[in-house]
């Protein structure tokens, strides 16, 4: 796995340096700022995350035109993204995960900066069901668990009074890559079902009692789209994209959350941020009774020393800075003030 993202990152970097290089003579206009040109001389590559890479797709352009900094980010999932800003292969990393702490001290150095809000949707394909099933916790866990076989189970039956559910078999799919979006699963199964915290976990691979393995979101995507029964844990912005249907999913509260960034975002509010930057918005406090129990910050994770910082640090400050108007749009919430300040604050100390 680890030498596969490396070639991997390795050919997006050769590719956008080539381009790059080919264009280096030669002003290119910004295209939004009227009797300005700017040069694209400076590239920053990326890997990591799959759920944020919508919303890192979304900054690239603007921030291109705007400071002359060509961004490559490749979606290899949290892990590869971990793996290669450790092995400084590429500039800056991306994980929905925070750094356990064997892997910050194999990173030497690293920082995690909190630069997206999103959310982990429970999708699923059951042909004949219009409308979104309610699902709690305990409940999605012994789906995964293999324990509820199939959807017409008496258990999902009276979470979903007057709903008629077919007899089609539970069919759980999970990540096949070290994944943020498995972390932030894990975790909310580990909260609501002591049978998962003790057989199964929290991690960004665990080994799976039932189902099948896919590679990174859009592989969960495409086994929900062609597999009836299906039931997978997809970023939001993936779900959305690809028009699934997907769960309202009880808190802690006991209310009935659909994802969306107000639901996010009332999760968010809930943080308590560690030393290391890292904070749990997972199975958020009864009080917070609008929060979607399956949010999640990403994070970029950067170098304290690089010779690329003085290019890195406004790239950084642009993302969760004007960078957040992009969030909306697609499934992300804005971070709050507070976060957006502490963020500054740690981009400033690089």
């Amino acid at each position: 796995m680890y030498k596969k993202t490396t070639l991997m990152v390795a050919a997006v970097a050769a590719l956008v340096l080539t381009s790059a290089g080919c264009g280096g003579s030669s002003n290119t206009s910004t295209g939004g700022v009227a009797g300005t040109e700017k040069t694209h001389s400076t590239t920053l590559v990326g890997a990591g995350s799959t759920l944020v890479a919508p919303l890192v797709a979304q900054w690239q352009s603007p921030y291109s035109t705007a400071h002359g900094v060509t961004v490559a980010y490749s979606a290899i999932g949290s892990g590869g993204g971990i793996e290669q800003m450790t092995a400084r292969t590429i500039d800056f990393g991306a994980s929905d995960a925070p750094l356990t702490p064997d892997q910050a001290k194999a990173c030497k150095g690293c920082v995690q900066v909190p630069w997206a809000l999103a959310a982990t949707t429970v999708s699923y394909n059951l042909p004949g069901v219009s409308k979104p099933l309610r699902l709690s916790g305990p409940v999605i866990a012994d789906m995964y668990l293999g324990t509820i076989k199939t959807w017409n189970d008496p258990r999902i039956q009276r979470l979903n009074p007057g709903s008629q559910l077919p007899s089609t078999p539970v069919h759980p799919v999970f990540r096949s890559d070290a994944s943020g979006d498995t972390y932030a699963f894990t975790g909310f199964l580990s909260h609501v079902s002591p049978v998962w915290n003790s057989k199964v976990g929290t991690g960004t691979s665990v080994s799976w009692p039932a189902g099948s393995g896919a590679a990174k979101n859009a592989g969960l995507v495409a086994e929900v789209q062609t597999t009836p029964g299906a039931l997978a844990y997809i970023a939001i912005g993936s779900a959305v994209g690809a028009k699934l249907t997907y769960a309202d999913v009880q808190n802690r509260a006991g209310t009935y959350v659909r994802p969306s960034t107000k639901t996010i975002a009332a999760a968010a509010q809930t943080a308590h941020f560690k030393k290391d930057n890292s904070a749990s918005i997972v199975d958020p406090p009864a009080s917070a009774k609008t929060a979607y129990p399956i949010s999640t910050f990403t994070y970029a994770i950067v170098p304290r020393s690089s010779s690329k910082l003085s290019t890195l640090k406004p790239l950084l400050k642009y993302a969760v800075t004007s960078g957040q108007k992009y969030t909306s749009a697609l499934e992300f919430a804005p971070l709050p003030q507070k976060v957006a300040a502490k963020d500054k604050a740690i981009i400033k100390d690089l």
